[in-house]
């Protein structure tokens, strides 16, 4: 699955607390796909929304392509997520009703060779969360180095 990777929000799991996952898929232009080919893209800083009945992926990264012209793509336009009704309803009312962000955690190209998005229900941590979370990294890799020299 790795070689099927185009990019990876590392960063969501240490600021949110990451519930449910899906696969949503995107709609993209074809400099887009070119670019996701050459296996550019940043969805570091990018979250979804709701807009109407839709979800749309807000300030995603895709570099315009090399080899595009006049027609070339605009690098972090809205990006409209492709999903069933059932999914989007569920989505809608988490992000209103419990508060809820939808963070972009994966995106991929699928067995078929779609670019696919995973995308998580996510809650906000707070700072002390975040400096438990270091503090406890920090613990296990302490404790991984002490049992490799103890033997």
């Amino acid at each position: 699955m790795a070689s099927n990777l185009i990019a990876e929000n590392r960063r969501a799991r240490f600021d949110y607390f990451l519930d449910e996952t899906m696969e949503a898929g995107l709609v993209l232009t074809g400099t887009e796909v070119k670019s996701l080919r050459n296996g550019r893209a940043n969805i570091a800083e990018s979250y979804a929304s709701v807009e109407g009945n839709e979800i749309v992926l807000i300030n995603a990264d895709i570099p315009p392509y090399a080899g595009g012209n006049r027609f070339n793509h605009e690098p972090r336009r809205p990006r409209k997520l492709l999903l069933k009704r059932k999914q989007i309803s569920r989505l809608i009312g988490a992000v209103q009703r419990e508060g809820r962000t939808i963070i972009p955690t994966r995106l991929y190209w699928s067995d078929k060779g779609i670019a696919k998005l995973e995308i998580s229900l996510a809650k906000g941590k707070k700072l002390h969360d975040k400096r438990e979370a270091v503090a406890e990294r920090d613990w296990q890799r302490d404790k991984a180095r002490l049992m490799r020299d103890r033997g």
